[in-house]
C-alpha cells in the first residue's frame, strides 16, 4: 500500500489521516498534515445459543374461513362494514377485501379483528408441520421436496 499523499510505499499499518473532511491512508510523515483518526472498532459478532436451546415462538396461520368469521361476528353486532373499519382504524376498503377473500389479513390486523369481535380467526401452526414444510437444504425448497420421483 501507499501513501495517498506523497506516495511513498508503506512498509507497515497507514496512518489513518482526516484531512479537509476526507479520511486518508497516509505514512507517518504525512499524518502530521491532518487528524490522525482511531481505527473503527471491530464489529462483534453477537453469540447465538445453539438451535436446540433456542425456544421458538409459536407461529399462526389465518383460519380459512376467515371471512365467513369475521363476517357473521360483524352482523352479529349490527355493524357495517364502514362502522368496522372505524372501530379498527383501518379503511372499508380492506374490510370489503379481507370478507370477499381477496385479502388474507395479516397475523397484527388479524389479531385487532379477534380482539374486537371476539373471535378466533389465528391457528397455531404444529413445530413438527412447520419443521415438514421447511427443506432440510441450506438453499431452500428445491423440486425434489416437492414432487414424487418414480423409480424404472
Amino acid at each position: 500500500m501507499r501513501c495517498e499523499i506523497c506516495g511513498k510505499k508503506l512498509p507497515g499499518r497507514p496512518v489513518r489521516v482526516k484531512i479537509d473532511g476526507s479520511i486518508m491512508q497516509t505514512c507517518n510523515e504525512c499524518s502530521k498534515f491532518g487528524k490522525v483518526q482511531k481505527e473503527p472498532p471491530r464489529p462483534v459478532k453477537p453469540r447465538t445459543p445453539p438451535s436446540r436451546l433456542r425456544s421458538r415462538e409459536p407461529s399462526y396461520e389465518v383460519s380459512e374461513d376467515y371471512n365467513t368469521l369475521i363476517r357473521t361476528a360483524r352482523e352479529r353486532n349490527n355493524w357495517s362494514r364502514e362502522e368496522l373499519a372505524q372501530k379498527l382504524n383501518e379503511k372499508t376498503s380492506v374490510i370489503n377485501r379481507i370478507e370477499s377473500s381477496k385479502m388474507i389479513p395479516d397475523i397484527k390486523l388479524a389479531r385487532k379483528i379477534e380482539r374486537l369481535l371476539k373471535i378466533q380467526i389465528l391457528e397455531k401452526i404444529d413445530d413438527e408441520h412447520q419443521e415438514d414444510s421447511v427443506s432440510s437444504t441450506k438453499g431452500g425448497t428445491t423440486i425434489g421436496d416437492i414432487a414424487m420421483i418414480k423409480k424404472r
